[in-house]
């Protein structure tokens, strides 16, 4: 479970429990089966096997299998299996302090050192700070927009949160900051040296699969080198119990049991289109345009109009929950509730916010920083259609609830909803997350980075089974 508690205020996930009770557990080989004489594993167009019976409607399945030549039963018959294990690196979840350390705490903090300045450096010292006074007495209207949001939410948050914490703190589950183990060094992130999005854009450009581009890509082998046209424009899934490794350009990923993924940008959503299914929670993580993404260059960002081309009323089952993740910026909140539900035939009906903690139950950020806030927010919508059916055994969404957790390291790597949405939707209800990029048992992911946190490095192999 990844609820750690439940209280009328909201929840407190753990959010690396969830992702170490999946069931990343790979079926793997000993020496001599798996020599260096034994050919790898690949999948090509031309050793599939097609399954017209297909869990995603009409569409066919691919069923992977080995192209190569397999050795002799008795030589497999010597392969000692078993069973590798791997967990998510817990470091990476080691917040043990604040990002930014408020002012107040900083003064009690400090040793209350006298200023031992002279008079010139005195007085260019005062007459930056007021200047710097005199700019922040002007804000622009998105700044006093933000404000007035942040000031109508602030007791929502403090006091939601502190019931929360303190529960926690309590149970044992956060621990005060002094009852912490000094931190150890830290620890350097793997890399990702295959840059999905760049592949995304690199298969724009392979040859088209005409009728093949709708086939499900069946994965069946434990260890399998994928080429990028046998991945790219077409969903991905794992039906058994246990994780399968593919290998993408040289680099390893977890694909975790009852989880399926389409690996491709914005222009090439036309396999989730033509599967045959509809979804009953479609969670969206848009890569939202702001000033320091603009001027960094580092990550990829979709405007407003791009937004909406997002075919939300194909995708989406009657009554479909849609929850979209959106940033402080309040032309953001608007567009969402003003523009972007309402032209996907969406109702509006909560909004809830994800607070981020360290260990010790601190806000990562002040709560009235200037800059940057502890919170992001999620809008709730149901889609509206005329000839829908009222739901059944399932509660009304409650407004302003508060998601609480220890965040990732990893940049935009979301806390889990799974558990938290499952008294409002249908059971069984089909599940897509879009600009995913992680997978999830009984969700479906798409997106151009969809399997970035399911590479290999960010997880540890335990010691194997047999």
């Amino acid at each position: 479970m990844s609820v750690v508690h439940q209280l009328s205020p909201g929840w407190l996930l753990d959010h690396l429990s969830f992702i170490n009770k999946i069931n990343y557990q790979v079926h793997q080989h000993h020496e001599p089966c798996c020599s260096k004489n034994e050919p790898t594993t690949s999948v090509h167009l031309d050793s599939l096997h097609v399954d017209s019976k297909s869990s995603f409607g009409s569409s066919a399945k691919l069923i992977a299998s080995d192209s190569t030549t397999k050795p002799e039963q008795d030589d497999r018959g010597n392969c000692e299996a078993f069973m590798q294990k791997y967990i998510f690196r817990s470091e990476l979840f080691d917040i043990n302090k604040p990002h930014i350390i408020s002012a107040v705490r900083k003064e009690c903090q400090s040793n209350e050192k006298e200023d031992i300045m002279n008079g010139i450096k005195k007085e260019t010292s005062i007459s930056t700070l007021r200047k710097k006074r005199k700019r922040c007495l002007t804000f622009n209207q998105g700044e006093l927009d933000a404000m007035e949001y942040h000031e109508k939410i602030r007791g929502l948050i403090l006091d939601g949160s502190r019931q929360i914490i303190q529960e926690s703190l309590k149970n044992g589950f956060l621990h005060p900051l002094s009852e912490k183990p000094k931190c150890s060094e830290p620890i350097a992130l793997p890399l990702d040296t295959c840059n999905l999005s760049e592949l995304c854009e690199m298969a724009k450009h392979l040859p088209s699969l005409n009728e093949m581009e709708l086939l499900t890509l069946q994965l069946m082998e434990n260890d399998m080198f994928v080429t990028e046209q046998d991945l790219f424009l077409r969903l991905v899934e794992n039906n058994s119990s246990f994780t399968k490794i593919i290998t993408l350009m040289g680099q390893k990923y977890l694909v975790p049991p009852k989880s399926c993924f389409l690996l491709s940008d914005i222009s090439c959503m036309h396999p989730l289109l033509n599967c045959g299914k509809t979804y009953d929670v479609i969670v969206i993580d848009p890569p939202w345009q702001n000033k320091s993404v603009k001027r960094s260059n580092r990550y990829s960002y979709l405007s407003q109009l791009q937004i909406k081309q997002i075919p939300i009323p194909k995708l989406a089952a009657p009554n479909c929950l849609v929850i979209t993740w959106v940033t402080n910026r309040q032309t953001h909140l608007r567009f969402v509730k003003e523009e972007l539900y309402p032209s996907w035939s969406v109702e509006t009906v909560a909004e809830w916010h994800w607070l981020k903690i360290t260990n010790s139950g601190e806000f990562v950020f002040p709560l009235d920083s200037p800059h940057k806030k502890p919170y992001e927010c999620l809008i709730l919508g149901r889609f509206q259609e005329k000839t829908a059916l009222p739901l059944r055994n399932v509660l009304p969404i409650p407004d302003h609830k508060l998601i609480v957790s220890v965040p990732c390291t990893l940049h935009s790597h979301k806390p889990p909803l799974t558990e938290v949405l499952k008294d409002y939707i249908k059971p069984d209800g089909e599940c897509l997350e879009l600009f995913a990029r992680n997978l999830q048992p009984g969700w479906t992911s798409w997106g151009n980075e969809v399997l970035k946190f399911q590479h290999v490095d960010y997880f540890i192999a335990l010691e194997p089974r047999s």
